[in-house]
């Protein structure tokens, strides 16, 4: 198309990735219902399918994007998206009518799929923005990419207590189609010709990114921290519906009020407090600080026996949202200018990595350690065939409690490398 993109291109991309993220939250506070009314299973059991179907998303997420971004740079922005958004929002219909969790599970894949279009979204928006609006521009992405996830569960929450577990995902559906058609409309391509490439499959390989680690070694303690910690706070998304329902049985509508409530704080933090604190108190400080506070705000959720006791802990824990501007900030400063992107890369595939694994890992001691005394299979392999020694749902927060005081000894671990090097350039300085 030759029209060059105005501020409507501009509104689709932003509307394109806040539903992809509404698309993401919408579900999580109907989904227990939703499994167990297709499986006729208690909630402890829902957790367990809970758990592949997010394997099955972020390892369909992880695959995709990097094919999807190569697609794009051959066949242009434009059919990406479009085709992209087309087929989520279908996916999302099929999932408002499947009658059984093996088709769930399969659209759900499928949504992880076709959600894997960040980096389209990326392209475009730089594709179209002059340098001294770049920035500002991403910013409006990263505005959708929150604004989604606070609004998506509340979403969620008030159409699957009003209108039934389904409802939702007919939500999604319909405002997907109608961004499509607005996407006709006013979405020009942006790719010219010329500056179009091949498509190699080999090139499209997200597990290639992890060879920058071996390049900077100094980082790899830096990656475990994160590693950790990320596997860790998917406690929070995977198996928080569970955990609701389960220890308070609070509806989707109000385990929709909570995560909207966690979404809030978190953007309070980022938005407010990290420009304020990380500059007074330096990001070393700051980063043991809100990891610590994380540790013990997840042993508080296993131990809270009272659902208003809950609001409380979010809004301690929100203040564990400085660990992770803190830590870009020291490897920033660690690395060479020439090398920050393919370290972002980087660390870009290890956090999808990690949400393969840590939702997995979550919702299976949820499972586990919320029936005990029945025999444990997964895969068709018994793994405790007694079952769990006692009965404890807040199991995964106590995991990710331990996973995150494991990143803290490493983070100390971390600043000794990081400062080694540093005494050793003072010293031939000053030779």
């Amino acid at each position: 198309m030759a029209r060059t993109p105005g501020r409507s291109a501009l509104l689709f991309i932003f509307v394109t990735v806040l539903l992809n993220m509404i698309g993401y939250g919408v579900i999580m506070p109907v989904m227990p219902q939703l499994i167990m009314e297709v499986t006729g299973e208690d909630v402890s059991h829902a957790a367990k399918w809970g758990g592949y179907l997010a394997v099955g998303y972020a390892l369909m997420q992880f695959i995709m994007m990097p094919i999807i971004g190569g697609l794009s740079d051959r066949f242009g922005r434009r059919p990406v998206l479009l085709i992209s958004l087309a087929a989520f929002s279908f996916d999302y219909f099929i999932m408002a009518i499947a009658p059984t969790i093996g088709l769930i599970v399969l659209t759900r894949m499928l949504a992880g799929t076709f959600a894997a279009t960040f980096s389209t979204a990326n392209a475009y928006i730089a594709d179209i923005s002059p340098p001294e609006k770049r920035a500002a521009n991403f910013g409006m992405m990263g505005a959708a990419f929150g604004l989604g996830f606070i609004i998506g569960p509340a979403i969620g929450g008030f159409l699957g207590e009003e209108f039934g577990t389904r409802m939702p995902f007919y939500f999604v559906a319909g405002m997907g189609a109608l961004n499509f058609l607005f996407g006709l409309l006013v979405l020009p391509e942006t790719l010219k010709p010329e500056n179009r490439r091949k498509f190699e499959l080999r090139r499209a390989n997200a597990l290639g990114n992890f060879k920058q680690f071996a390049q900077y070694p100094i980082m790899l303690p830096i990656a475990g921290v994160l590693f950790l910690s990320q596997i860790a706070h998917w406690t929070y998304p995977s198996v928080w519906s569970y955990y609701a329902e389960e220890k308070f049985s609070w509806t989707p509508g109000m385990i929709g009020a909570s995560l909207m409530f966690v979404g809030l704080m978190a953007a309070i933090v980022q938005g407010g407090v990290t420009r304020v604190v990380i500059p007074r108190i330096g990001e070393r400080a700051a980063a043991i600080f809100a990891m610590s506070v994380t540790a013990i705000a997840y042993c508080l959720f296993a131990l809270a026996d009272k659902g208003w006791m809950v609001y409380a802990i979010i809004a301690f824990s929100a203040l564990g949202g400085l660990a992770q501007p803190a830590l870009q900030g020291i490897m920033s400063r660690t690395m060479p200018a020439n090398a920050q992107g393919e370290l972002q890369g980087a660390i870009a595939a290890l956090m999808s990595i990690s949400m393969i694994i840590g939702p997995f890992v979550m919702t299976q001691l949820f499972s586990a350690f919320s029936a005990p005394g029945e025999p444990y299979v997964l895969f068709n392999i018994t793994l405790l065939p007694d079952g769990a020694p006692f009965y404890f749902p807040g199991t995964p927060f106590v995991f990710a409690s331990v996973l995150e005081v494991i990143a803290i000894a490493m983070l100390f671990i971390a600043f000794g490398r990081i400062q080694r090097p540093r005494e050793e350039t003072a010293s031939a300085a000053a030779e």
